[in-house]
C-alpha cells in the first residue's frame, strides 16, 4: 500500500511517517508545498530509520506528485490550509484513494487555555475537509489526539488509541487496519463523521492538562 504524508515534513505527519516506514513495509511518501523541502525530509527520515537497522526508501516531493497512484492521503496540514491543499491534489487523487484527516482547530485565550476552533462553517475540521473532498473519495478522521512529539520518536513507546471517525465503513476498516500495524497504537471505531466535533474536542482538553500537570506531558487517549 502507499500511503503518502501530506505536509509530512510537519510535526504529525514525521510522526506517522516515522512509524509506518519503521513497523511495516508500506511505500511511505512524503509531500510538500516546496518539493525539496519533501525530499530532504524524506531523507532525513530515512537516515533516521538506517541508523536503527531499518532499510526502508522514503520518498520525497511536491504534494501532487507524491499523491498520484496513492491509496491512503493523510491531510497533515494546518486546519485552515486544509480545504486549499484538498484542491491542488485533486486532479491527482486516484480512484478508490482514501483522504485522512488528523486536523483540530485551536485557539489560545488570553490566560494561555486552549479550546477547540473549527472553521466558521462547520462543526469539525474533519467535516470541513469531506466537504471539500471530490465525488467519491471517502475521507476518514484518525489521528487527533496523539502527541506530536512522542509519536516521532520512535524510542517512546505509544500505548494509545486513535479514535476514527468516518462516514464510508469500508475505507473506515482500512484506516483501522494500517492504524493497528503502528506499534502500540490500537484504532478505535468512534463512528460517523458527525462525532469529529467531540473527537477533537479533546485535543485542547489533553494540551490544558497538559500544561497544568508538569508530570502529564505528552498525553493522549487510551480506552479501556
Amino acid at each position: 500500500m502507499i500511503i503518502t504524508l501530506i505536509g509530512g515534513t510537519g510535526d504529525i505527519g514525521e510522526g506517522l511517517a516515522l512509524r509506518w516506514a519503521h513497523d511495516t513495509t508500506h511505500e511511505i511518501r512524503i509531500g510538500s508545498r516546496d518539493p525539496e523541502k519533501g525530499i530532504d525530509s524524506a531523507k532525513k527520515y530515512e537516515l533516521e530509520l538506517s541508523n536503527r537497522g531499518k532499510k526502508q526508501t522514503v520518498l520525497g516531493g511536491g504534494n501532487h506528485e507524491m499523491t498520484v497512484g496513492a491509496d491512503i492521503i493523510v491531510l497533515s496540514v494546518p486546519p485552515y490550509y486544509i480545504v486549499d491543499t484538498i484542491k491542488s491534489i485533486t486532479d491527482a487523487i486516484s480512484p478508490g484513494s482514501i483522504l485522512v484527516s488528523p486536523a483540530v482547530g485551536l485557539k489560545r485565550d488570553d490566560n494561555g487555555n486552549f479550546y477547540s476552533s473549527p472553521p466558521p462553517s462547520s462543526r469539525s475540521v474533519t467535516e470541513y475537509a469531506a466537504n471539500a473532498s471530490p465525488d467519491g473519495v471517502p475521507l476518514i478522521g484518525a489521528f487527533h489526539t496523539l502527541p506530536a512529539h512522542r509519536l516521532s520518536d520512535l524510542d517512546a513507546p505509544l500505548n494509545f488509541d486513535t479514535l476514527v471517525v468516518g462516514d464510508d465503513a469500508d475505507a473506515k476498516q482500512i484506516v483501522i487496519q494500517i492504524s493497528n500495524e503502528i506499534n502500540g497504537l490500537r484504532a478505535v471505531d468512534a463512528g460517523a463523521l458527525a462525532n469529529s466535533a467531540e473527537i477533537e474536542g479533546i485535543t485542547p482538553v489533553l494540551i490544558n492538562i497538559s500544561k497544568s500537570n508538569k508530570d502529564m506531558d505528552e498525553l493522549g487517549v487510551e480506552i479501556k
